[in-house]
């Protein structure tokens, strides 16, 4: 082979690479397994939410990161009918946080506001409003935190 056939070549794999590269849809890619949509039966509800929501997120800041609603709004729908678990099993006195488990007005406080924001950000995901998907993205990850701090040891 020549040089320039050798140059041709490295050429036309580089730009068929790139093409590749270019038309493969990267949604489908780094596809975090579904959050269970039902809650398991035997299992604490409130640590139930908590491992959804950890599936949840991993998908919601994929699909934030990639500017992909649907991707988003798909992940905030496999929380369906964990919170209303949570809440019956807390007002039953079936759960109590580990930590400040005396101030649950503020706890619920707190999770009426991230479920609303979770709402909002379900909103901003069915527009595919990427700035309002990150704004409360970022605003629900403060939320995890400031709970964190204040009921888990």
């Amino acid at each position: 082979m020549t040089k320039k056939t050798i140059v041709t070549a490295a050429v036309a794999a580089s730009a068929l690479t790139v093409l590749f590269l270019c038309t493969t849809p990267l949604r489908a890619e780094h596809q975090h397994p579904a959050p269970e949509t039902q809650v398991s039966p035997g299992v604490n509800p409130l640590v139930e939410e908590m491992r959804r929501l950890d599936a949840a997120f991993k998908e919601i800041v994929s699909g934030v990161a990639l500017g992909d609603g649907v991707r988003v709004h798909r992940a905030i729908e496999g929380m369906h009918g964990a919170r209303e678990k949570t809440e019956e099993a807390l007002h039953a006195g079936e759960i109590k946080p580990p930590k400040n488990s005396g101030a649950l007005e503020k706890f619920e406080k707190m999770d009426r506001e991230f479920h609303g924001n979770l709402e909002k950000l379900a909103g901003a995901a069915s527009k595919n409003d990427r700035q309002g998907m990150l704004r409360l993205t970022k605003k629900l990850m403060d939320g995890c935190v400031g709970c964190h701090a204040a009921y888990r040891k």
